[in-house]
């Protein structure tokens, strides 16, 4: 009988072990997912305010790459960046050991837990210019950096905007394709099949074009309601881009913030900018 009695006893205490065992490393886990630390399983998904509890990757956002023209508005002018600041800019993101990552990785840091290189930072282009190509495109190569060109769709093959066989030739070399609506009207008034025509036409049409599924979206003037939300997921896209906003606390994945660089700014000041939006 004693004998029956301490075999039991072992078994239990046995089975007591690894459920603590197991209890600790879920709460491990758990607290790596709510502080943002990094998981080795890939798989694991972080909830809301694990997400919110990252750090923000600092976004820059261009538009024109050229030198402003005589008689443009003040507003038109803060749209342009000179090639040679562009340039410049580039050059001293590299200089400070910034490394441009891209949605994928994004996604994946905000979610999995995959990690980043330690100073990230994404560079990202609207509306199809032609100079974004031709300039933005071959001045970050001598960097190594890839960008992420948000197209609006009634523009490819127009006048000074980008060919079909430009934005196939980026997506070839590395950088992302993305959705920036047909003709860059604001979400904020869609009703009805304006949701297709401006989100899922697009879509098909530039996962068509590139080859690749597309999963990611820029709202015309960083403009969103809470109406877009479920239309951008149930169209499967994952990450959605507004501007100079803070990120909404309950989508954080779809109000993804960016800081556009107007003309405007120096060197050193679109750094010091970056670093205090940022906080990088």
């Amino acid at each position: 009988m004693n004998k029956y009695y301490i075999i039991l006893s072992i078994i239990i205490s046995f089975l007591n072990a690894c459920s603590s065992g197991t209890g600790n490393k879920k709460e491990q886990k758990a607290d790596s997912l709510i502080h943002g630390g990094s998981a080795k399983n890939k798989n694991s998904v972080n909830d809301l305010a694990a997400i919110l509890s990252k750090r923000e990757v600092p976004v820059l956002c261009y538009h024109h790459i050229r030198e402003s023209k005589p008689g443009e508005s003040k507003n038109m002018k803060s749209y342009s960046v000179s090639p040679s600041s562009f340039a410049s800019q580039m050059k001293a993101l590299s200089d400070s050991g910034y490394s441009s990552v891209l949605p994928d990785q994004l996604y994946d840091y905000l979610v999995n837990n995959v990690e980043l290189p330690s100073k990230p930072v994404m560079i990202t282009f609207d509306d199809t210019d032609g100079e974004q190509y031709s300039i933005g495109a071959a001045e970050m190569q001598k960097f190594g950096f890839k960008g992420v060109f948000f197209i609006m769709t009634i523009s490819i093959n127009r006048p000074r905007y980008m060919s079909k066989e430009q934005i196939k030739n980026l997506s070839d070399s590395g950088h992302v394709i993305a959705a920036h609506t047909w003709d860059h009207h604001m979400v904020t008034k869609y009703q009805g099949a304006d949701w297709d025509t401006q989100l899922s036409n697009p879509k098909k049409q530039l996962e068509a074009l590139i080859g690749k599924p597309l999963k990611y979206f820029a709202y015309p003037f960083g403009l969103w309601n809470k109406a877009a939300i479920p239309e951008l997921k149930n169209r499967g896209y994952q990450l959605a881009f507004i501007l100079s906003s803070k990120r909404d606390s309950i989508e954080p994945l779809h109000t993804i913030r960016r800081m556009i660089v107007p003309g405007t700014w120096s060197t050193n000041g679109m750094l010091n900018a970056m670093r205090a939006t940022f906080n990088k």
